[in-house]
């Protein structure tokens, strides 16, 4: 059974569309079709239907769905022992979108450059989704918010940054105290579904603040356009934003001792792929330097 076919299989299963999945691949949508097919013929029973515009898992597929992922993972592993002494294979890294910006790209380039083997993919998705997906082994590695909570002896954590949380405003609230602004000001909240909102909920709630909740956002450059708006004031990370200009803003600090945002890298201790996470941490560790 070829391996390329189940990967079109769970990539058409996961994302419900078999021009997407395409483009995730590289491929045209209608070599993805003919492996499916392969794929069905090889099975003896159909795995994917069209229903209205997405394509679903017929009972077949769905058992077949987990095992096909299994022997996916147990295929890159093997091709990365054959690969211990050698930079070469497939690197799956996931990372927080407010790392797109400034670490990762060059991060990637220097690997592209530098390593003709070593294929690395790259997949951007909030702390909480890229920690599950180490878990379950569909990424090797990632650069996520540090989980709230103590890790399991299996996962090694290396710590990058701590990007300190400030209060952002409008310029003419520069000179107010922090506390005062989120107490009384309209409050555009940092989403509870994330871990670095999360920290910042645990802040007000240690500190008694109760703010006036306006909105609850996810995405960080649209924190910022928000307050740009003059819509409130939040509570965030220090981060490089993709788009917003944060010098347009007052970034005001948090008295003493004040709330960091940990960053870093999370992989299973014992994974096959160690020897391409270690030259990631290498070339990551020498983007630091040069910053």
């Amino acid at each position: 059974m070829d391996t390329r076919y189940l990967d079109s299989f769970l990539q058409v299963a996961e994302l419900g569309s078999t021009a997407a999945a395409a483009r995730k691949l590289n491929l045209t949508p209608t070599a993805v079709a003919q492996r499916i097919k392969a794929l069905e013929n090889e099975i003896g029973q159909s795995i994917l239907v069209r229903a209205g515009r997405r394509m679903q898992l017929t009972p077949a597929g769905q058992a077949l769905q987990e095992p096909a992922r299994e022997l996916l993972a147990r295929a890159g592993e093997l091709r990365a022992i054959a690969a211990l002494d050698s930079v070469a294979g497939d690197l799956r890294i996931g990372c927080i979108t407010t790392a797109l910006s400034y670490l990762v790209p060059g991060v990637l380039a220097s690997l592209i450059d530098n390593y003709q083997f070593l294929h690395p993919h790259l997949e951007p998705a909030f702390s909480t989704d890229l920690y599950q997906k180490v878990v379950s082994g569909q990424i090797d590695v990632a650069m996520l918010v540090k989980p709230q909570f103590e890790l399991a002896k299996e996962f090694t954590w290396q710590s990058i940054s701590d990007e300190p949380f400030v209060v952002l405003a409008p310029k003419s609230l520069a000179n107010e105290h922090p506390h005062d602004l989120l107490a009384s000001q309209p409050f555009i909240r940092y989403h509870r579904s994330s871990w670095g909102g999360v920290m910042a909920d645990r802040y007000l709630l240690q500190h008694g603040i109760v703010p006036h909740e306006r909105f609850e956002i996810d995405a960080l450059d649209a924190i910022a356009a928000m307050v740009k708006g003059n819509l409130g004031v939040s509570l965030v990370p220090s981060w490089r934003p993709l788009h917003a200009r944060l010098d347009e803003l007052a970034q005001i600090q948090l008295p003493a001792p004040g709330l960091f945002r940990p960053i870093g890298l999370l992989w299973k201790r014992n994974t096959a792929k160690g020897r391409l996470i270690d030259v990631l941490r290498q070339e990551l560790r020498a983007q630091m330097q040069s910053r």
